[in-house]
């Protein structure tokens, strides 16, 4: 390597580094069947970008590999929009595809919530919260699950693959999402750098 290369990658080493989103807490607990997540990101985005991004289902396969297939639905009789998310993962040699389908409620750039339908999904129970806040020019994502699947998890394993599941493949996912919102348009027609 040249040595201009060399003075160069520490100033492209911290670059990249300096507007990365950052992991600051995952937590996955498991008890009778249930599990609950609790993470907080921060975004190198506004909170009018990042929350564009969760807004609109029909990106989620951009961002997370587990999600095969995604989308908006139309709003429901009470005038909720609607989403389907169909994931497939395997755990060991346990490979399978479930899909969630519910309403959103949303308070705009402020909460986002997403409840399951039991009948129209494989989980009896699933229920997520996401919050944003604005923090040192970029934004503070707050994610709250409980879920109950409604499938097979093989006992004693089965736990704690799913925990290893949220934990290991948060990464890469939160630094798609910050990339689709730094490109992302916000209501307005203003563009983002």
């Amino acid at each position: 390597m040249s040595r201009p290369a060399l003075l160069a990658l520490p100033l492209l080493l911290w670059l990249s580094a300096a507007s990365a989103a950052e992991l600051r807490s995952i937590d996955v607990e498991h008890h009778k069947g249930r599990y609950t997540v609790l993470s907080e990101v921060w975004f190198d985005a506004t909170v009018e970008q990042v929350f564009e991004v969760f807004r609109h289902w029909d990106l989620s396969t951009q961002f997370s590999s587990a999600i095969a297939e995604s989308r908006d639905l139309a709003a429901d009789e009470q005038g909720r929009p609607g989403y389907y998310v169909r994931n497939e993962g395997c755990l060991l040699l346990f490979c399978m595809s479930f899909v969630r389908q519910g309403h959103v409620e949303l308070e705009v750039n402020e909460e986002l919530r997403a409840v399951a339908n039991p009948e129209a999904s494989d989980f009896k129970l699933a229920k997520e919260t996401w919050t944003f806040v604005a923090e040192n020019g970029g934004t503070v994502v707050t994610y709250r699950l409980l879920m109950e699947p409604d499938f097979w998890v093989p006992p004693g394993i089965g736990p704690y693959l799913i925990k290893r599941k949220f934990k290991n493949n948060g990464g890469d996912a939160i630094d798609r999402i910050e990339a689709i919102a730094q490109g992302m348009l916000v209501p307005g027609g203003v563009g983002v750098d």
